[in-house]
């Protein structure tokens, strides 16, 4: 479950900074959700609540989903995706090729896509009895994951030094796992939460996200106990053209939470010294966004804008907390 960190020479050329990344695109299921199922099974069995050939639902943006599917089938478990309307269809794709089944909730009046699924995970629970939740937005062994496996190996791989570390935002529990084992080791990184504009996470204000598995329509319970150094909210345009920038000058293909964090970097480098190290985690591979963060046309139609790799000049929303 392991993935590489690789030192990144072509994103910033010319900057003088250091920077890392760690490739949890790798994963077996493609993104570090595999790192988060594993963890969120585990506990279930652990404990008792989930038995040999039992059924697993949870609400899922995509990420999550296709790691769960993927573990479910190694198992001999049972697995019921809840997503919404924005799902990627190719990771709607992913997880019935694993045998999930896959429920979609229609967007409610209130626009909350995140409350509408988890209220259908709710009744489906009720309509299975012995069926579990692996309850992501709240379970302890969601930051667990990445406090007991993400940052050793990543701290590891930088001989412990990082200046900053970037981490996208959703449920927060990767974000709240390494903000654990920085300061449970008492390191000096700086943290910064990579959250999208019209998330509601760390005060944000709700408005319209198009690209699943970033930000969140409602304060998750494990975002309560995450405190970050830095919040930086991200227009989604500028996730497009970071996810490019990334592509076309390393040769990696990430999601839209990457690209966020391309942009992120690059908004937070004039103020930091020559020789500084930066992290950042490559949460998923961009297959599943190829037909919207990487298409020509999606971009026009649904953001308005040019979707050409630039300096990324609208980052909006910093916040020092």
């Amino acid at each position: 479950m392991s993935s590489p960190t690789a030192k990144l020479k072509r994103l910033f050329e010319g900057s003088g900074m250091e920077i890392f990344a760690k490739l949890d695109l790798l994963q077996l299921s493609g993104s570090t959700k595999e790192r988060t199922a594993n963890s969120l099974i585990e506990s279930l069995v652990a404990s008792g609540r989930l038995e040999p050939g039992g059924l697993i639902v949870e609400s899922t943006s995509g990420n999550l989903g296709i790691a769960l599917a993927r573990q479910s089938v190694v198992r001999g478990i049972g697995f019921v995706a809840v997503v919404d309307e924005n799902a990627n269809r190719s990771a709607l794709e992913i997880m019935r090729a694993y045998g999930a089944r896959v429920e979609l909730v229609p967007t409610p009046p209130d626009g909350n896509k995140l409350a509408a699924r988890r209220q259908r995970v709710q009744q489906l629970l009720d309509e299975h009895p012995g069926a579990v939740t692996t309850n992501q937005y709240g379970s302890p062994a969601n930051p667990d994951a990445h406090f007991s496996t993400t940052m050793p190996e990543f701290m590891e791989a930088v001989d412990g030094r990082l200046d900053m570390l970037f981490v996208a935002t959703s449920t927060t529990g990767t974000l709240l796992g390494c903000q654990r084992y920085l300061r449970q080791h008492q390191l000096q990184t700086t943290l910064v939460a990579v959250d999208a504009v019209g998330s509601v996470l760390f005060g944000g204000e709700e408005g319209l996200r198009r690209f699943p598995g970033l930000g969140a329509g409602i304060v998750t319970e494990l975002s309560l106990q995450a405190d970050p150094d830095v919040v930086c909210r991200i227009e989604e345009i500028d996730m497009v053209r970071g996810c490019r920038r990334l592509a076309q000058r390393e040769g990696i293909l990430a999601g839209a939470s990457t690209g966020a964090i391309v942009a992120a970097m690059e908004r937070h480098m004039p103020g930091l010294g020559e020789g500084s190290r930066i992290g950042f985690l490559v949460h998923d591979s961009g297959v599943p966004y190829l037909h919207t963060v990487y298409d020509d046309d999606w971009v026009r139609n649904n953001l308005g804008c040019e979707p050409e790799p630039s300096a990324v000049d609208r980052v909006q929303g910093t916040s020092t907390r």
